[in-house]
């Protein structure tokens, strides 16, 4: 079987930008840094007007417009502006790939984060963590799509179910765009928890002792994929989703069919 390490040679990695790394730093801490986080976005013209761009969108539907990094802190919250502020600096390290719709990635990149950090909450779980995880756990694809451009067409190939893309992808590759995303995380000298729930995210179950982000992931991913590309009913939805994961989880299908959020709630921000 290839090695995704392989598939890396001759690749040219994206630089993670220094603030993307400061953000990242903060979520360590039990209580939000607001000085590293409001010191880290400022040191940005171009992400900091963004975040006042992003702060303005209807999504907030806030009493006044926001003119300052400190009127968005204040107003959408510390929390909500770091998620932001990572969500803008990812998107801003990756190229726009042929073949691949970038408007539909980063909206299903959000969807998969919100669902993630859902989860999470739910269980108990790092949160913020979750969230970062889900962000990034499609990442892999633009390096494939750097690396492979001709198996695009069949990855990308329509229409998306659930899990379609990931299955196409082993076929093809032999390994997913989640386990690319590991290794690219891994180079970035990300915590290797982090590393290790990429790495099992397509296939939780395979893993000894099994990988509870991992989990988390790879349910975010579907229930993602089920709102955007093929919606159904909350308990149609939960109901499709893999029984000995959801076991894993200690999930509570009946429970999750009440509160199930749409998934309209994580993409009604274009971060680009």
């Amino acid at each position: 079987m290839p090695k995704v390490s392989e598939f890396f040679e001759n690749v040219q990695l994206p630089t993670m930008p220094d603030v993307a790394r400061d953000l990242i730093a903060t979520m360590r801490d039990d209580d939000i840094p607001f000085e590293k986080v409001r010191n880290a976005i400022s040191r940005d013209p171009a992400l900091t007007a963004k975040l006042i761009r992003l702060a303005n969108s209807a999504r907030f539907g806030l009493p006044r417009q926001v003119a300052s990094l400190d009127d968005a802190i204040t107003m959408v919250g510390l929390n909500q502006v770091r998620t932001l502020a990572l969500a803008a600096c990812m998107s801003g390290v990756f190229k726009d790939a042929e073949g691949v719709d970038a408007t539909a990635f980063w909206k299903e990149s959000m969807a998969i984060a919100g669902y993630a950090q859902w989860l999470a909450r739910t269980l108990g779980s790092d949160v913020q963590q979750s969230w970062l995880a889900g962000f990034l756990v499609r990442l892999g694809e633009l390096i494939i799509a750097q690396k492979a451009p001709e198996q695009i067409p069949a990855i990308e190939l329509l229409p998306h179910h659930a899990g379609g893309r990931w299955e196409r992808e082993r076929t093809l590759l032999g390994f997913t765009e989640a386990q690319v995303t590991a290794e690219l995380a891994r180079r970035w000298k990300f915590p290797e928890t982090l590393v290790l729930a990429l790495e099992t995210a397509d296939d939780p179950m395979a893993c000894t002792p099994f990988c509870r982000l991992g989990g988390i992931l790879h349910v975010a991913m579907l229930l993602a994929e089920i709102g955007l590309e093929e919606p159904q009913s909350p308990a149609d939805t939960i109901a499709s989703l893999p029984a000995e994961i959801k076991q894993a989880l200690q999930l509570d299908s009946e429970w999750l069919a009440e509160h199930l959020p749409p998934v309209a709630g994580f993409v009604d921000v274009d971060v680009r």
